[in-house]
């Protein structure tokens, strides 16, 4: 039986990139799994709630697309990404962009609810250096978001910044708050940090750098691989290919540096137990 490879997290543009072409050629490096993670589209600009139901169902047509043309499997994780709260705060002030960012994760849980997407995500908080208004505005959107994923029972993705042990255990702590199972929030972008005292048992997503993976397989295989591939021809090689992960789990297993057990549990068994029975 073939080693299943999944990549956990991509993006695709359904106008400018590559979009279809690109995951042919995930299949081709072999890969058969592949997360397609919303992203704001210059299709769509976000003034009003209802402009993230144009905005999801472009994310839900490119995956319903993959699984029809490609052997690829293919999933959506919806939800309002981090930064557009910035943009609606200038536009219509925090407390309404709040308001905004708010329903719309209320969308994305209804989407997972009703079978079109797996999880919520990417969701979160920005990367960068924000006023302190922001990162409290943005701490209350993750919590109302993980709420809602309990509710669901369903998975959140994160993003937010760099992923240390002080963000691991804060975040851990915002899923005990809001009743959220530690093992259903996965972090986007993530290093290599395995052990339950690097991650205070949140999922880790871990960005596919050879270096990376070799030491996350150092401390055990409870951790996924992602590209976070952005389907951008303006910037060739911004993060990493869409071939990466296929390429990199093939080449450890010719080399001896990943055992068939550990492809499995990274690529089938851990996205299982984190996103539930919807992850076939």
């Amino acid at each position: 039986m073939p080693v299943p490879v999944l990549d956990n997290h991509v993006h695709l543009e359904p106008c400018k990139g590559r979009n279809i072409d690109a995951v042919k050629d995930f299949a081709r490096a072999g890969g058969t799994h592949l997360i397609v993670s919303h992203q704001p589209y210059d299709e769509v600009r976000v003034h009003s709630s209802a402009d993230f139901r144009k905005s999801f169902d472009i994310t839900i047509s490119m995956v319903e697309r993959i699984n029809s043309e490609t052997e690829v499997r293919a999933y959506a994780t919806v939800g309002p990404y981090p930064v557009e709260l910035l943009r609606l705060e200038k536009k219509l002030g925090l407390e309404k962009a709040k308001e905004i960012m708010n329903e719309g994760m209320e969308i994305a849980a209804e989407y997972v609810q009703e079978g079109r997407a797996l999880a919520i995500g990417e969701v979160g908080r920005p990367h960068f250096d924000v006023p302190s208004a922001i990162m409290e505005a943005s701490n209350d959107i993750l919590s109302h978001a993980m709420a809602l994923a309990r509710e669901a029972g369903c998975a959140i993705v994160l993003h937010t910044e760099v992923g240390s042990k002080g963000t691991m255990k804060d975040l851990a702590k915002k899923a005990d708050d809001a009743g959220l199972d530690r093992g259903k929030v996965v972090k986007h972008y993530s290093p290599p940090i395995v052990l339950p005292e690097e991650n205070f048992g949140l999922m880790p997503s871990v960005l596919a750098g050879k270096d990376a993976v070799r030491e996350a397989l150092s401390k055990g295989p409870r951790f996924m691989m992602e590209t976070d591939f952005l389907d951008d021809p303006s910037r060739p090689g911004a993060v990493m290919a869409i071939t990466t992960v296929p390429k990199r789990t093939l080449r450890f297993l010719e080399q001896g540096l990943m055992t068939d057990e550990q492809a499995y549990a990274i690529h089938a068994d851990n996205p299982r137990k984190t996103y539930g029975p919807a992850f076939e």
